[in-house]
């Protein structure tokens, strides 16, 4: 029997409901899993996993926690679609070549890595090294082609995530980071801060 339209389900709805009736999404992990879209703004899900190991190698957790848990990835990408929009392509090629460069070096990704070896290859980053390391093929002329990290990409990117990093975790927690405050708690500043119309400088 054909259903009438004002009776069809979505799945979104399906999903609601299950989860309402049991708790959990647990139950309906094909339905979870069709969707492929992100649940962030710019980013995609591995994008945004990756970002997250690297703010958490410059703001690591200590007995304070680190710029991952204080939602420093959800400032960045937020910002992505809004004030920093015009560095979209440069967190997109970054990105990448960070995953291509881990697969060449070490055959594993960037997440995988040990703590030393992540802090190995930003320092590798930060000083401009990857580049060398990672030369373009010759051409059959014998010219060398520019590699992953040409024209300085690999300490420009380090430099841009560094810096949003710590404006994702220092600024106030209503540009998306700095979760709960972290940040004033950490070094005793009142919360919320009143800044008046002082801005980030992006």
């Amino acid at each position: 029997m054909q259903l009438n339209m004002k009776n069809k389900i979505s799945r979104r709805q399906l999903i609601r409901m299950a989860a309402i009736g049991s708790g959990s999404l647990l139950l309906l992990p094909g339905c979870t899993n069709l969707s492929t879209k992100s649940s962030w703004r710019y980013f995609t899900e591995k994008e945004a996993s990756l970002a997250g190991f690297i703010v958490e190698q410059i703001i690591p957790t200590d007995e304070w926690l680190g710029a991952r848990d204080a939602g420093v990835v959800n400032f960045i990408d937020k910002q992505l679609v809004g004030p920093l929009m015009r560095h979209q392509e440069k967190y997109r090629n970054g990105l990448a070549a960070v995953v291509t460069s881990c697969e060449k070096i070490y055959k594993k990704q960037f997440g995988e890595l040990l703590w030393d070896e992540q802090t190995d290859f930003l320092k590798k980053m930060e000083s401009g090294k990857l580049s060398g390391l990672l030369k373009g093929d010759k051409t059959e002329q014998g010219k060398q082609e520019p590699g992953l990290w040409a024209d300085g990409l690999d300490r420009a990117f380090f430099g841009l995530i560094r810096d949003h990093a710590m404006q994702g975790f220092y600024g106030s927690p209503r540009h998306g980071g700095n979760k709960n405050y972290i940040s004033y708690k950490m070094i005793g500043l009142d919360s919320p801060l009143i800044i008046g119309q002082n801005r980030y400088k992006i």
